[in-house]
């Protein structure tokens, strides 16, 4: 069964920072790329970062470049996102997802991936 957990969401001022985890298990994670997709409120699903299977490509959203660094750990089975510089515009609820049916930037409901977590709020807010 495949399953994907995220953690480290919570609140935080503009410019400060948080590091989001994604564990996964029961596919072969070494093999496949790893996506970051987010939800606002009253916001459709937008594709954040992706990273290919080995790490060395990576894609972001031009509102986070600069900003967010996505990374994975094969060994461990985990996917990261690194997020500075948080602005009031990043508050959504983050989730991390895999196996893209139309691709990251087509992708307009969770039920475009193969999988994907529970995902993980996001606050920016002083």
């Amino acid at each position: 069964e495949v399953q994907l957990v995220e953690s480290g969401g919570g609140l935080v001022q503009p410019g400060g920072s948080l590091r989001l985890s994604c564990a996964a298990s029961g596919f072969t994670f070494s093999r496949n790329s790893m996506f970051w997709v987010r939800q606002g409120p009253g916001k459709g699903l937008e594709c954040v970062s992706f990273i290919s299977d080995r790490g060395d490509f990576e894609y972001y959203v031009e509102s986070v470049r600069g900003r967010f660094t996505i990374s994975r750990d094969n060994a461990k089975n985990t996917a990261y996102l690194q997020m500075n510089n948080l602005e009031p515009e990043d508050t959504a609820v983050y989730y991390c997802a895999g196996d893209p049916k139309v691709g990251c930037l087509g992708a307009r409901e969770l039920t475009d991936f193969g999988y994907w977590g529970q995902g993980t709020q996001v606050t920016v807010s002083s």
